[in-house]
Formats: structure tokens, sequence, C-alpha cells
């Protein structure tokens, strides 16, 4: 069975920084890209940044400048750092990895739980 597990939420003033963590355990092969996206109350989710396992990057206009994404891929990690965080950030925060679980299964998107970040102005 495959877990992503995040960690680093938490509440931050406007203009601060947080990092969140997000590792992947159990049993797979391989993990292609891996990603953060975020659904504050009442919005769709939105995906925030994007890696993939040889570290090309993308990102939402909206985080662009403040926000980086990196990957450990010894340690199956992706990381957001997040800078200049804004009211506006307020959301849950989800990690994804699109795993390779077996030779016999398809890559498949797998989502963590979810982590609070909350901006206050």
């Amino acid at each position: 069975q495959v877990q992503l597990v995040e960690s680093g939420g938490g509440l931050v003033q406007a203009g601060g920084s947080l990092t969140l963590s997000c590792a992947a355990s159990g049993r797979f092969l391989s993990i292609n890209t891996m990603g953060w996206s975020r659904q504050a109350p009442g919005n769709q989710r939105e995906l925030v940044a994007t890696i993939t396992s040889g570290g090309s990057t993308n990102y939402a206009d909206s985080v662009k400048g403040r926000f980086t994404i990196s990957r450990d891929n010894a340690k199956n990690a992706v990381y957001l750092q997040m800078n200049s965080l804004k009211p506006e950030d307020t959301a849950v925060y989800y990690c994804y990895a699109d795993i390779l679980r077996s030779y016999f299964t398809p890559w498949d998107d797998y989502w963590g739980q979810g982590t609070q970040v909350t901006v206050s102005s």
C-alpha cells in the first residue's frame, strides 16, 4: 500500500514563510511527477506546483516567485517552500505523486491527507 504523509502546515502571519514536506512510503517501483495542490473553502482544488523526476518545475501564476518546489528522490519526498505568504494562500495543501507500484499496474496518482495552512493578515 502506498501512503503520502504531509507535514509542516500551520498558522503564519502575512509576509511569513512555511515549508511543507511530503514523503511517500510503501511498496512501489518508481515515482514520476510529484506536486502540491491546495483547496480553500468554497473553492475548487488548485494545482500549485509540480516537479518531475528530472527536476523540471511548474508553478501556478499566483505563486510564481514566492513558492519553490523541490524533491529528494532518495527519500521519495517533495517539499514546498512558501515565502511572502498572503491571506489568500490560506487553504488545505495536498501533495501528490504519480507512482508505478509494479510492472503489472499502471501509473497512478496518490494523494496525501492534506495539511492546513492559515495566513493571517
